[in-house]
């Protein structure tokens, strides 16, 4: 009988019985510090665990609101509602700043009031955007783990900080128990060799970190950055780096902790003497025991790359793509007119961002091309006063420069500035995805605040002219090459009432990146009425019309590679769910479509070995195929066998996931600590 193991690209390799030895990546001994419902007491963390973990902080922004709603039905009149640690929630707002609509401020006031009722830190509108002010207050502190309800939180990894996104669920359940639950992902080395070039920013490395390896190389890992080149990047363009690791499809992207990282938590410090989170004390422990953070002789790594920041050159993102880059001195060759730009968002509105962009306009001329509107926004009203004082603010107004208050606006398609039918723009932000920064008849290009601010002065896409063009030879970037596989079996804990295994008929849906409107059609999203057994009805109905004639009511659904990719619908996982299918086996799924499924009690499997093996075997002509295959999935063995004697091994199902799915999801999770502690 043959064994096949998980890919390690998805899923690292763990022997339960020598948790004692096995050695760690920084991410798994930073995750090991705020994780429970382990295995056992002397379990280390490993890549692919279920955990229960009790982040630092929680940061919610505008979509506070939305949270605040989930956590209410938690309680009612005998239980009334209370927040497990008030020092663990800081919200934020920051999206709709510039909308001073009724609804709005309402929507704001209504925030703020429960922040005083609970006694919660709040930062009102105008303060900056949440992931700035985590970094600036001491919220995102290094070495420790931080979420927040939005996708960029990735951002506190520049700071040597975990951070990571949850949805609002999550949020709800952590404002009520203190906390939630993690799948820790696969990690991913980038070692970065070389030193960046004058007039070469954190932005092009970044840029083109995700346009060099577009194959999905790191998708839902966790990155972490090593090597001599970290030494030679601000915190800044550290920051610029992990917030755009969530483009790249990372989940996490940290920094290690040293020299320059105290440094800049020292100046902080200076600036903030009254905020105890800054204090001196706690920068001296930091400095004594960040060495122990270091990655473990021996520590496994999913994949390893490395990048030479000696030859990174200015490029561009787009039009409309983040993956798709080019030669800014190619786009320039081409003349592409721009109406817009902008130097905005959480990962490109820093002091020195905006320095960069001063100094390019200053040298170019002073002036703004004719027919080019150029938009500004701080990250903070603590970058404003700085950027004032050092005089690079008014260079920029002075420029023909239109200001933004300290908040998301444009990046997110609010406010002034959007983009119009047939405009092009080129934006310092962190996504350009069509539509998302005004019509969907634009075009958007994403760049680095200097190469912005040089293609505003020359009304087209252009190159900064301070930059050397000597290059070391060599390619950019490279693929140093994987973990190793391991065949190491893994017994598991089983909680009391979790099944030892489930069996089912196998059903093959091949296509790779199946996503929720394919699993679970817009048009029924907003229906409220909708019952659970209408959407079992209309599960797959977008991508198969055959799907419901061939699935039955126990089958195990084996979908392809990047399950659930889109939105973030939670019925594209109930659907399933309700139509009786027990669990679904893929060969990677969208983290976001993982969380919800969890969330709603559903179990997701990754095992990449049999979804390759089926698709060799039945091959991608039909949609949906009855393989007449048995599948046994052994949660106790952590094996999967199918029909014929081949074994897959996969992932642990660990204590707090099977708690999850035995109690029907998370909110029964909250209710079920909420009661035992009442």
């Amino acid at each position: 009988m043959k064994l096949r193991r998980f890919n390690p690209v998805v899923n690292l390799a763990r022997n339960y019985a020598t948790h004692n030895v096995v050695p760690q990546t920084m991410v798994e001994k930073i995750v090991q510090q705020f994780a429970s419902g382990l295995q056992s007491e002397d379990q280390k963390v490993s890549s692919g665990d279920y955990i229960s973990v009790k982040p630092l902080h929680v940061m919610t922004h505008d979509n506070t609101s939305a949270v605040m709603k989930k956590f209410l039905q938690f309680y009612d009149e005998k239980n009334p509602p209370s927040v497990k640690d008030k020092n663990q929630i800081v919200f934020t707002l920051d999206h709709n700043i510039q909308d001073k609509s009724e609804d709005n401020l309402k929507k704001y006031k209504s925030i703020e009031n429960f922040a005083k009722n609970h006694n919660v830190q709040f930062y009102p509108a105008g303060r900056g955007i949440g992931h700035q002010v985590m970094v600036e207050e001491g919220h995102a502190w290094p070495l420790t783990m931080v979420v927040a309800s939005d996708s960029h939180s990735n951002m506190y990894g520049g700071l040597g900080c975990l951070g990571t996104p949850i949805v609002r669920t999550d949020a709800a359940a952590i404002w009520a128990t203190g906390y939630t639950w993690w799948q820790v992902p696969p990690i991913a080395k980038v070692e970065l060799v070389g030193e960046l070039r004058p007039g070469v920013s954190g932005k092009d490395v970044i840029i083109s970190l995700c346009g060099i390896f577009n194959n999905d190389e790191v998708l839902n890992m966790a990155v972490e950055f090593v090597g001599e080149g970290v030494k030679c990047l601000s915190i800044d363009e550290r920051l610029t780096i992990a917030n755009m690791t969530t483009e790249w499809g990372a989940l996490a992207g940290i920094f290690p902790v040293d020299e320059v990282t105290l440094d800049w938590l020292k100046d902080r410090s200076q600036s903030k003497p009254n905020n105890d989170k800054l204090s001196q004390n706690r920068i001296e422990q930091l400095s004594e025991s960040m060495n122990q953070f270091q990655p473990d002789k021996g520590a496994r790594y999913a994949i390893e790359l490395k990048i030479d920041l000696s030859r990174v050159s200015p490029h561009a993102s787009g039009p409309n793509h983040v993956k798709v880059m080019s030669s800014v001195d190619e786009l320039e060759n081409k003349k592409i007119k721009i109406h817009k730009a902008y130097v905005v968002s959480c990962v490109n509105s820093r002091v020195q961002d905006l320095a960069e962009a001063a100094r390019v306009i200053k040298e170019g001329g002073g002036r703004i091309a004719d027919g080019v509107e150029f938009y500004v926004a701080p990250a903070s009203s603590d970058v404003l006063a700085e950027s004032q004082q050092r005089g690079d603010w008014q260079i920029l107004l002075d420029a023909g420069a239109k200001p933004l208050p300290p908040g998301c606006g444009p990046c997110i398609g609010l406010g002034a500035g959007l983009l119009q039918d047939g405009e092009v723009g080129i934006s310092a932000t962190n996504r350009n995805f069509k539509g998302r920064m005004g019509s969907t008849k634009a075009q958007t290009y994403l760049a680095s605040p200097a190469v912005v601010a040089q293609s505003a002065i020359n009304g087209y896409i252009s190159s900064p002219k301070n930059i050397s063009d000597k290059l070391d030879s060599g390619p950019v970037g490279t693929k140093v090459g994987t973990s190793k596989q391991s065949t190491e079996k893994k017994s598991v804990k089983l909680i009391d009432g979790f099944p030892s295994q489930i069996s089912g008929d196998i059903v093959l849906c091949h296509q790779d990146n199946l996503n929720t409107d394919g699993i679970y059609p817009g048009k029924y999203t907003y229906s409220e009425s909708i019952t659970p057994e209408q959407q079992a009805q209309v599960a797959m109905e977008n991508y198969d019309v055959n799907f419901q004639k061939v699935i039955k009511s126990g089958d195990i659904l084996v979908g392809g590679f990047n399950f659930g990719t889109g939105s973030s619908r939670e019925q594209a996982a109930t659907c399933l769910k309700y139509r009786g299918i027990p669990l679904v086996i893929a060969g990677s799924f969208s983290e976001t479509f993982k969380r919800n499924a969890t969330n709603n009690g559903y179990l997701v499997i990754e095992v990449p070995e049999l979804v390759r093996d089926l698709k060799e075997r039945f091959g991608t002509e039909q949609l949906t195929r009855a393989t007449g295959l048995k599948a046994v999935v052994k949660f106790d063995e952590s094996v999967i066998e199918v029909e014929g004697g081949e074994k897959y091994n996969m992932s642990p199902v660990g204590l707090v996931a099977q708690e999850l799915i035995l109690l029907g999801g998370l909110e029964k999770w909250v209710e079920n600590k909420l009661n035992k502690n009442l």
